[in-house]
């Protein structure tokens, strides 16, 4: 009884002791950037992290080749695995002499990697119980399914782990071996190694662990105390040496075969999961770590410090080219001057006078289509922002509009303006219905809705990950000219075949057909970071969008945006990628990367929702433009607003901020409500409108609603993610939400306004 007792007395002396818990205490005291790379992976996947933007879909619901199924989970347990291996190879070259008995255990990497893995495993825990949660809950998946995932995650993660432990079976020495004589000759002679070996000696003296248990390759408990001590620490700490520098090369042939990954990047068989490719770029981290550490030890920040200064310098003197291109510009000219009195200088009153008559004629050639247009309204489409959601709500909600009105919602509209997905989601729709007049009530619709919603977030992050994270290895060649591939490249290629290659055009190939009003004339305003103006990008000249006819005369005048055709007529902007500008107005922070155009000095473009997310502002200002036209010429204005957010929503209560959370507040809160400023000013230009126009305008909007009436109360559901990618969950969600009763109220509204011109 005594004996039990005196155990049960010694368990917590020893519990603390054990290699495990040493080690714990050791990553938190010593490695704690290494830590923090976990710490990351669980705010990933718990929604901790970047929730709104659907981060922890990605892990959560991983797709590959456009499939979630066991081998979308069996690459990202591969990845898994390789961090796994990384913090194990890291944390050993760090801290392995520090415990100096494991120098005398067979194997001792392996032992280890197992007494060091006890915060992977918390991580690899609390992984697959979120993944069976989000699995029943959001997919509705069959607990056979959910197997099936499991099971392709682990064994991506063994496989690893196996071939690893086979690796350092081969190849790394322990005491016995070395004492043999059978260590290679060249750790016992190098200079490097014995200085290292002199500082490992030095560490150990400062910093001693009391370790009096750990885990043997049987998980069963060991005590120390059996260890035979080798007097000859410098054996011990060459034999750590040697398994050091095969770790490292273990860590330099992984970091080589991701590099090698970028020469096959468009191969869609190498384009794994994004959950897959942010692991390993948190793999790689932690391995730059460790190899820093072991090449040049204390130097090994400054080492580090210098790399970066040198690429930086690199990128901005030109040596590396880091700007992300315009497919179809001519960089190679002399740069086009952009400065205040250029703009003047373009923005002149005949260039007004010219793009005005011009885009009279195409509003001649729209009503021609109609036997009275006098008692017809003509409608412009504003559509709003917010990634793959957005691309898919429009398009939902243009299907149903479109057949309502019997498939002549293109014939009447005349322009579309807007910004992001939303605009791409209508650039697809306006090509899929001129190709297809009767796409509306065809079958075909449910095949709209499946391409703009497919994946396009994959193979920009694995692009990310094997191209744009180290060097720009490929080019690709359009009209004649050579440009880098980037990850913008590669989500214009990727969206291109998800759209079926419809968009795989120039920007001049559309200015026909818009001129002769047979599709809707559509309007880009991306925004230029230097000073803040829009960008506008049409086929068509529009400058008269850019300044105010009332100071055309005025030396002084203020230019309010630039129309790209006139800034960039000696760029070959007639050769301007379709797809490229659709991307200008939907740059997406550290995913699209803003794009860099030939300019002095250089202008850099941003997403159009940031001047106005909705773009009713330009619609607005068309109307302002051409409203003598519009008077005459038709029974009024429909602006038709198809927004993936509700006007007015319900007011949130905050959670209680943190000390952090109030540092922040100041700039959070313009951001995160600068959408809600921009809805208010427009809504403020309504009501200004009736001032200057005279004929009928109505506003009719289409809303994707995340609100649901619980006890006369409001209550936000979980919205879909502002992401290029979309769960099964979020696109029935989308898609659906048309259905609801003030969406469907919109949408007769649409008819009786279109069927009676004379409804206010």
């Amino acid at each position: 009884m005594n004996i039990k007792n005196n155990k049960l007395r010694g368990f917590p002396d020893r519990f603390i002791h054990s290699l495990p818990i040493q080690l714990l205490f050791h990553n938190f005291k010593k490695n704690l950037a290494l830590v923090f790379v976990w710490i990351i992976v669980i705010a990933a996947f718990t929604g901790g992290l970047g929730k709104v933007y659907g981060i922890h879909y990605l892990f959560l619901d991983p797709e590959y080749l456009g499939k979630v199924g066991f081998w979308s989970f069996f690459f990202v347990g591969l990845s898994f695995g390789n961090l796994v291996i990384a913090w194990n190879i890291t944390t050993y070259i760090l801290d392995s002499h520090r415990f100096r008995f494991i120098g005398v255990l067979e194997r001792p990497f392996t032992k280890f990697s197992i007494n060091n893995a006890l915060i992977p495993f918390i991580v690899l825990l609390t992984y697959m119980i979120m993944i069976i949660r989000f699995q029943l809950s959001n997919e509705f998946a069959e607990k056979w399914d959910i197997g099936i995932y499991l099971l392709g995650f682990l064994i991506g993660l063994i496989v690893l782990q196996f071939l690893t432990i086979i690796y350092f079976r081969f190849t790394n020495k322990d005491i016995f071996k070395y004492l043999a004589g059978t260590v290679d000759q060249r750790l016992r002679k190098s200079q490097v190694s014995r200085d290292r070996v002199m500082n490992k000696f030095r560490e150990n003296k400062e910093d001693r662990y009391n370790v009096k248990s750990y885990l043997d390759l049987k998980l069963k408990v060991r005590s120390t105390s059996q260890i035979v001590d080798f007097r000859n620490k410098e054996a011990v700490l060459k034999v750590f040496d040697q398994n050091h520098f095969n770790s490292v090369i273990v860590e330099l042939i992984i970091i080589g075969i991701i590099l090698l990954l970028g020469f096959f990047m468009n191969n869609q068989f190498l384009q794994i999961p994004a959950a897959a490719s942010a692991l390993l770029i948190l793999t790689i981290t932690v391995m730059l770590v460790g190899a820093i550490s072991y090449w040049f030890r204390g130097w090994g920040v400054a080492f580090a410090l210098g790399v970066f200064i040198l690429v930086n310098t690199g990128i901005k003197t030109g040596l590396t080219k880091g700007i992300n291109e315009a497919t179809g510009l001519h960089y190679d000219t002399i740069p086009t001057e952009y400065s205040v009195n250029k703009l003047i200088e373009i923005h002149s009153k005949e260039q007004y006078t010219h793009d005005f008559l011009h885009m009279l004629e195409t509003l001649e050639r729209w009503k021609s289509k109609f036997k009275n247009a006098k008692d017809e309204k003509i409608i412009f489409l504003c559509v709003s922002g917010g990634g793959q959601r957005a691309a898919l709500w429009t398009v939902n909600a243009l299907l149903a509009v479109d057949s309502a009105l019997n498939g002549t919602l293109m014939k009447q509209t005349f322009l579309i303006s807007g910004a992001s997905g939303g605009l791409i989601g209508a650039a697809y729709y306006r090509e899929e219905a001129h190709q297809n007049p009767n796409i509306s009530v065809s079958k075909k619709g449910k095949e709209l809705l499946k391409n703009i919603s497919k994946d396009n977030l994959n193979p920009v992050i694995f692009s990310l990950l094997v191209n744009d994270l180290f060097f720009k290895m490929q080019t690709h060649e359009y009209a004649g000219r050579t440009y880098n591939v980037d990850r913008g490249h590669i989500f214009e290629q990727n969206l291109n075949k998800n759209l079926r290659y419809l968009l795989d055009k120039k920007l001049a190939d559309y200015r026909t057909l818009e001129n002769k009003a047979k599709i809707p004339t559509l309007i880009m305003s991306p925004t230029i970071a230097n000073d803040g103006r829009k960008l506008y990008i049409s086929s068509q000249p529009i400058s008269f969008m850019c300044v105010s006819s009332e100071i055309l005369d005025n030396p002084d005048q203020k230019i309010r945006g630039v129309d790209f055709q006139s800034l960039f007529k000696d760029n070959s902007h007639e050769d301007l990628s379709f797809l490229s500008a659709l991307r200008m107005s939907a740059s997406f922070p550290y995913i699209t990367p803003n794009i860099s155009l030939p300019t002095e000095p250089r202008v850099e473009i941003m997403d159009a929702g940031i001047s106005d997310n909705y773009g009713m502002s330009d619609a607005l200002k068309f109307i302002k433009v051409f409203k003598n036209w519009i008077t005459e010429n038709t029974a009024g204005v429909v602006l038709l607003v198809i927004r993936d957010s509700k006007f007015n929503a319900p007011i949130e209560n905050p959670p209680i901020p943190s000390g952090i959370a109030r540092i922040t507040y100041p700039i959070a809160s313009v951001y995160n409500n600068l959408t809600k400023m921009q809805d208010i000013n427009n809504d403020f230009r309504l009501e200004l409108m009736n001032d200057w126009f005279d004929s009928n305008l109505n506003v009719v909007e289409i809303s994707y609603d995340s609100y649901k009436k619980e006890h006369e109360q409001k209550t936000e559901i979980e919205r879909a993610s502002l992401s290029w990618h979309l769960t099964t969950r979020e696109k029935r969600q989308i898609i659906e939400n048309i259905r609801i009763e003030q969406n469907q109220k919109q949408i007769a509204r649409l008819k009786t306004l279109l069927r009676n011109p004379s409804s206010p």
